[in-house]
This record gives C-alpha cells, sequence and structure tokens, in this order.
C-alpha cells in the first residue's frame, strides 16, 4: 500500500428505491473529500436527498480513462474518494474498472462497500438455480450479434442473466425463443424495488406472448434470468441411435470393450452403456 494515501470507496447506491443506501454508504458519502459519479446531474439528486455536500466530478465511459490518472494523484496526496454509479454496484455494467485496476496498480487501497446491485437482486427472487450463474451484462443491440451472443449460451448449464434496455425486449425476447425454444424457463425482473416492480417467470415461449400483449412490461429497466441447459436425464442419455450402436459393438466385443467404444462414438456416459450393456447381455443368457 501506498504510505500516506488515501482510500477509494467503491460505494453502491440505489437502484430505485432511495431507503436501500445503506448506512455506511452514507457516512462515506459525507466523509470523503470527492465522489467520482457517472452522471454528477443525476447523482445530485441522491446526494441532496440525504444533504450530503460533497464535491463531485464526472467519471464516465468516455473520459474515465484520461481523468483516472488525476484522480489517483490526488489519492495519492491523501484524499479519500468515493466512486459511484448511476445506480446499483460501479463496475458491474457501468464505468469505473479503469480507475479502480489504477488505483490498485498505485498501491492505493480499495475499498467496497455493497448495497443494491439488479443482477443479485433478480437471482435472490426468480426462483432458478442459484449456487452456480453467468452474468453476461447487455447483448449486442444489433440482432445478428444477439443471436450469435444467445447461441453461445444456449447450452450453458449455470442459470445465466443479461440486462437489457426496454426498447430492446420484445427483440431480445423473440431472439431467445428463436434460440433456445419456447420451454426454456426465464424470468423477467423488472424496474426493480422501484413503484411498479414486477418479478414473472415463465415457459419462453408464454412469457414473450405475456410481454408482447401487455405495453407496461415493456417499461424500465429489465434483468432477464434464464434457466440453463437441463441436463438430461439417464434414459434421455441413451437414446435409440446409441443403443443401436451399442447392439453392433456387443456383436464383436465383450461388454467393457463395447460399452467403452459406444460411449467414445455417442458422448453417452460409459457407466450407463456398461450398465446397459450387462442387462441386454444377461437378457440373452
Amino acid at each position: 500500500m501506498a504510505v500516506n494515501a488515501g482510500t477509494l470507496y467503491v460505494v453502491a447506491t440505489p437502484i430505485g428505491n432511495l431507503q436501500d443506501l445503506t448506512p455506511r454508504a452514507l457516512e462515506v458519502l459525507r466523509s470523503v473529500k470527492l465522489i467520482a459519479a457517472e452522471d454528477t446531474r443525476h447523482s445530485a439528486r441522491l446526494l441532496q436527498h440525504f444533504g450530503v455536500t460533497t464535491q463531485t466530478t464526472a467519471c464516465h465511459d468516455h473520459n474515465e480513462r484520461d481523468k483516472s490518472a488525476r484522480l489517483i494523484e490526488r489519492m495519492l496526496a491523501g484524499d479519500d474518494m468515493a466512486l459511484i454509479s448511476d445506480a446499483g454496484t460501479p463496475l458491474i455494467s457501468d464505468p469505473g474498472y479503469h480507475l479502480v485496476r489504477q488505483a490498485r496498480e498505485a498501491g492505493i487501497r480499495v475499498c467496497p462497500l455493497p448495497g443494491a446491485c439488479a443482477l443479485i437482486a433478480a437471482l435472490s427472487a426468480a426462483g432458478l438455480p442459484s449456487d452456480r450463474f453467468a452474468f453476461e451484462g447487455f447483448l449486442p443491440a444489433k440482432a445478428h450479434g444477439r443471436r450469435q451472443r444467445i447461441q453461445g449460451l444456449a447450452n450453458e448449464p449455470r442459470t445465466w442473466m443479461v440486462y437489457e434496455a426496454p426498447h430492446r425486449l420484445m427483440e431480445c425476447l423473440d431472439d431467445m425463443l428463436a434460440v433456445l425454444g419456447p420451454e426454456r424457463q426465464i424470468v423477467l425482473a423488472r424496474e426493480l424495488t422501484k413503484t411498479f416492480e414486477t418479478i414473472k417467470g415463465a415457459a419462453l415461449g408464454e412469457l414473450v406472448e405475456w410481454v408482447r400483449n401487455d405495453s407496461d412490461q415493456q417499461r424500465g429497466e429489465c434483468v432477464l434470468v434464464v434457466e440453463g441447459m437441463p441436463a438430461p436425464t439417464e434414459d434421455q442419455g441413451i437414446g435409440s441411435e446409441a443403443e443401436r450402436i451399442l447392439d453392433v459393438l456387443l456383436g464383436d466385443l465383450p461388454v467393457k470393450q463395447a460399452a467403452a467404444l459406444a460411449a467414445q462414438i455417442t458422448g453417452v456416459k460409459k457407466n450407463r452403456l456398461y450398465q446397459l450393456a450387462l442387462e441386454k447381455t444377461a437378457h440373452q443368457g
């Protein structure tokens, strides 16, 4: 750590309900020398609500690389600083990466103040597996790139999430339907913590029609939580073609070798094929 340097506090702010600002976050925002905000005009409303008079400076996607060096100089001189985004946790599909990276490289202490985060809030209420998950941020705005990304996620076994802008929500859902099919489970979490919060889960085909028929569901900030590719059941894991291949191999090979070779050819688990092969040979005997 740099001797006598200040601290960079990464501060989560509310995504809707202002009461979600933590007491610790409020204390830090009041005590630091400077607040680096994604949009100072937007953040002014939050700060004014809580009576925070700390000086702010803009730190966003368009100026962060250049401005970070000056902010680092101030922290190296001893000033404590807070980093906030327009809503939620900085760096999560928001600016701040370059500043945090440069601060760490300069030996400045970086201290996270956890709080509101739309993707975690959505996941916690979605009712889909949450022990392992993937976050993809915003999908590409253009249809071709978006479909390619969805195709790349189609076989992802973990629950996965994306953010989507309201004016692209319907297009995104239509692309998901085309790639993933109508049965995949999905949850739309919209306007989280706000007055018109909606958390709706359904099969993809059903959810697409529900959103299409209710224009109110096409407004506000959205998180889409998507079920991972379901694991095949044991019965689904064999299949008629794999069983046919196993039968052919059993005509010329011992059970163990036939099962191992069939597993290589079909991708079905060797243990399951071996068990089936034993059953078949037992019936023949």
